[in-house]
Order: C-alpha cells, then sequence, then structure tokens
C-alpha cells in the first residue's frame, strides 16, 4: 500500500494502491463519536475519517453479521473514486475476514447499487460500501447495505451504531479476500429494464456527465454498444472533484448545462459521486430537478408500463407526486427522509416506486435501492415512448397537474442557531411567515408549514421545511410553490426566520 507520503502527492493523479506500506494513525487521545446519518457514517478525511475509525465502523458491522446474519455467506466490499476510498476499502475487508467472514472485494471503483445487486444476487450478507455520495472532496464515509441488497434499514442501522460505541472487533478464523469484478453484472441487469432498442431508433442525443464518479464509463459502454448518440464528461478518476460537489444540482450541473446546449442535445443525465443518485438538464439546458424526474417516471410507469404497487415518496418531496398518484388509483406513502425509511418501506409491501428528494429513485421489482444509472435509462425510454425531448415531458406535466417548483437552500450556521430556529418553528405561537399566515404545521421530520399564498389556481400548495441535522452545523430549508418567485420569496423569509430572535 502507499504511504501517506505518497499518497498526497498523487491525490489529483491516481487512486491505485502502490507496493509499501499502508498509513498509520498516532492518535494517542480519547477516541471520536462515530454519529450515524441517514446512510451511514461520513466525516472529513484525515480529521474523524481515519484508518482506525474505517476500522472500528467495520468491526461493528463484523458484529452485526455475526450476530444476526449468516456470516458464512460473507460480505461485499466496494469503493468509489474518493481520496484513498481503494485503501479504506482494503481496511474494512482486513477487519471483516479477521472476524472469520469471508469478503469479496470490487478490483475497481464501483457505483453504490452496483454493489446492493450484488449483495442480493449472490446471497450475501451485507454490503459495505466505502463512500461519500455527494459530499464535498475532502469527506469520505462508509454505507452498509442489508442482504435483501438495499440501505440498511434504521433497526440495522441502530445496532450497528450500538456496535460502534461498545468498540466491538470480533476475532475469528481469518477468512479469505477476493477481489472480484461487480460491474459486468450489474451493466446486464440494469439493461433489461429499458428499451435499448427503441431508445436507438428514437435518434435523441445524450449528454452523460458522471461527475468524476464511480458510475464512469457504464453509460458510454451502454450507449455506445446500443448505437444510441451521446456525449460524456467528467468520466475520469479526479478525487478533488475541481470546481464541484459530486451532487447533480446547480450549481455543479453547470459543465453538463454548457455541453446539452452547444451539443444540441436532448437531455443531459449525471450521476452523484456513487452513482446512486440521478439529476438531469432539458434541452434548453435548464437543470430538471429529482422531483420532476420523480414525476416523470411515475406518470410513465402508471400509464404506459401499468406496474402494479403503491408509491413512496419522503417527508421533503414534491406533491405533485399525490396528485399523479391519485389520478391512477395508487396509494401514496410519505416517509421520513433517507432512502432507508423507503427501502423499509419496500420490504413490507409491494412499491411501484419510491423517491427522494436528493435523486434516490428505487423500484421495488428491481432492488430497495436507489440507482442514478438505472433512472438514466428509464428517462431516456420514457423520451423515446413518448417520442418527446426531457423539457417537452416536463411541461406535459406542469399543465397536466398544475404548475409545481421547488427550491432548496443549506444553511451552515452554529448548533445554537439551528436548534432554536427548530424550537420557535415548533412552538404554537408562530403563526406566520413574513407575510404569510401557516394554515397547518407538520413534522414527520424537522417542521413543515403550509402556506396562506398563492396557488395560480391549481397549481402547488406552498410549503417550507426546516430541517436539522443531526450530525454537523447546518439547517435545509426546502420550499414548494406554484412559481419559482414564490419559491424564492418563501425561501428567503424562511431564511430570515432562522437567523431572527
Amino acid at each position: 500500500m502507499a504511504n501517506t507520503e505518497q499518497l498526497d502527492a498523487t491525490v489529483a493523479e491516481s487512486q491505485e494502491p502502490r507496493a509499501g506500506s499502508e498509513p498509520t494513525t498516532n492518535d494517542q487521545g480519547p477516541r471520536t463519536a462515530i454519529k450515524f446519518g441517514t446512510d451511514g457514517w461520513r466525516a472529513v478525511i484525515a480529521d474523524d475519517y481515519t484508518f482506525e475509525n474505517v476500522r472500528r465502523v467495520a468491526g461493528a458491522i463484523a458484529s452485526y453479521v455475526l450476530k444476526h446474519e449468516d456470516p458464512s455467506k460473507g460480505v461485499i466490499v466496494g469503493y468509489d473514486t474518493r481520496f484513498g476510498s481503494p485503501w479504506f476499502a482494503r481496511a474494512a475487508a482486513e477487519v471483516l475476514a479477521n472476524a472469520g467472514i469471508p469478503v469479496k472485494l470490487a478490483n475497481d471503483y464501483t457505483p453504490t447499487p452496483a454493489i446492493s445487486l450484488a449483495v442480493k444476487a449472490q446471497d450475501r450478507a451485507g454490503g459495505v460500501v466505502i463512500t461519500s455520495s455527494h459530499n464535498p472532496w475532502n469527506w469520505n464515509g462508509v454505507k452498509f447495505k442489508g442482504k435483501f441488497g438495499g440501505s440498511a434499514t434504521p433497526a440495522i442501522m441502530k445496532i450497528i451504531e450500538q456496535e460502534t460505541a461498545a468498540g466491538s472487533m470480533p476475532k475469528g478464523a481469518k477468512a479469505s479476500i477476493e477481489e472480484v469484478d461487480l460491474k459486468a453484472a450489474y451493466t446486464r441487469a440494469v439493461c433489461r429494464f429499458a428499451d435499448l432498442d427503441l431508445i436507438a431508433k428514437a435518434k435523441f442525443k445524450f449528454a452523460i456527465d458522471s461527475m468524476h464518479g464511480s458510475g464512469r464509463g457504464i453509460l458510454a459502454q451502454i450507449f455506445g454498444e446500443h448505437g444510441i448518440d451521446f456525449v460524456a464528461i467528467r468520466q475520469d478518476v479526479n478525487p478533488l472533484f475541481p470546481g464541484i460537489n459530486p451532487e447533480p444540482i446547480e450549481p455543479h450541473v453547470r459543465a453538463l448545462q454548457d455541453i446539452v446546449v452547444r451539443e444540441k442535445c436532448h437531455a443531459g443525465f449525471a450521476t452523484d459521486g456513487d452513482a446512486d443518485r440521478i439529476g438531469a438538464v432539458a434541452e434548453d439546458g435548464s437543470f430538471v430537478d429529482s422531483h420532476k424526474i420523480f414525476a416523470v417516471l411515475l406518470e410513465w410507469l402508471l400509464t404506459r408500463k401499468k406496474w402494479p404497487g403503491e408509491v413512496v415518496r419522503a417527508f421533503n418531496t414534491t406533491r405533485m407526486l399525490d396528485r399523479i398518484a391519485a389520478k391512477h388509483g395508487r396509494k401514496l406513502n410519505e416517509c421520513s427522509i433517507g432512502f432507508k425509511h423507503i427501502a423499509d418501506l419496500m420490504m413490507e409491501r409491494e412499491i411501484v416506486i419510491g423517491g427522494e428528494e436528493s435523486g434516490g429513485i428505487g423500484y421495488s421489482r428491481y432492488l430497495p435501492e436507489r440507482d442514478g444509472i438505472l433512472n438514466s435509462l428509464l428517462l431516456a425510454n420514457v423520451m423515446a415512448e413518448e417520442k418527446k425531448p426531457l423539457g417537452a415531458l416536463v411541461a406535459h406535466l406542469q399543465k397536466e397537474y398544475g404548475q409545481h417548483y421547488y427550491g432548496r437552500r443549506d444553511l451552515h450556521i452554529s448548533d445554537d442557531v439551528k436548534n432554536g430556529a427548530i424550537t420557535r418553528a415548533k412552538a404554537d405561537g408562530t403563526s406566520k411567515l413574513g407575510k404569510y399566515g401557516i394554515l397547518k404545521k407538520e413534522g414527520m421530520d424537522g417542521v413543515k408549514f403550509f402556506l396562506d399564498a398563492s396557488t395560480n389556481g391549481n397549481g402547488a400548495e406552498p410549503w417550507v421545511l426546516f430541517r436539522a441535522s443531526g450530525t454537523e452545523p447546518l439547517l435545509r430549508i426546502y420550499a414548494e410553490a406554484a412559481s419559482p418567485e414564490l419559491v424564492e420569496e418563501i425561501l428567503a423569509k424562511s431564511e430570515e426566520f432562522v437567523h431572527s430572535l
């Protein structure tokens, strides 16, 4: 393995392991408290994200597998393109193997949904992914995937968090670590869900943006092999993610917007750092947020494909989905934020589609897992079947179900300000936001206000959601309304509310 100096010298060039000694930790102080968020643990590299702490989490996962699963089935371990990910994955694999759990270790940077698929298809006890998804370049993390091939349920994550706090580091007869290719089987699997011949016949041109993440090359390979016209950007490995966070939202999709217009594409698709989320760009270069993507796919599935099942959406997603589900007589379930809650519902009942605000969308008939590459293929399929570019599909939805616009602001503020804002939002005495009366409040996950504001006839019912991060000094504000101007006004007034005393 490479030593620390070698890693620093090559960070922007390559992350391939080299011969030598592995970086070691010299922390003699108290151990860092590891806090798990909605999808595992994330932290800043070389601050809290160290080899020691990765091993601690891996030890907790090993303990969970030994106590609650069949350890002889082994665990899949994969990793993304972030700084040090191959080395951290090897460290996690060694902890699992030392506990007596066989490991299949990815031999290359691999999309998170490919690891989830391998867990289910190969009947493994679980999966470990070294990734920090869409976070800035200096972060990394650890996700755990359940044996069902999706985000670990809240109950599983609670056990792993308890095992981490207890310092679990089980030992057993050392098991094997085998490096394997996980991408070929994954590519075949996602291709079975889209009519690639139809997409090719439609003669649309697509732009693909992997954002330097682990989805690199996969969509390009699929399109190339099936004669689908495309251009691709940011397919190289660059753990600095220059100029962006690998999150498929504005402003990070600016390069994709530019190339869609310049190359006269009919749509552009972006996947995040570990390729489980999607963002899109319409033919005119405008950004298509995850809410519109979800709505386009839902309408197509219910109208054209007629897949059975209910719909599930997270608390911070568009209520246009409610209108679509109601029109087609489907039950709409609302859940807390985090795909693990959607996955939980997918274990209990048939869900035709489930999704979240951040671009994670999944299907019960495939995996209880979000997948940016699969959803890119399905969006292309919708365009081909409807014979419309992406922007036209979105315009049709806005006409059919009313104008829905969405916005979000991330406020990096102190915990005192963050917690104070949430307390005031919950208070019975808070009855107005700026000039708008608060018609009702909901508190499933954060605090949501429904506002007495214009709906432009049949447009979106205006709402704003305040949600505090449980792991960092951050408060997110989400809003939906019937015009982009009203969304911006609501967000501005909400930010004033956060900072008021």
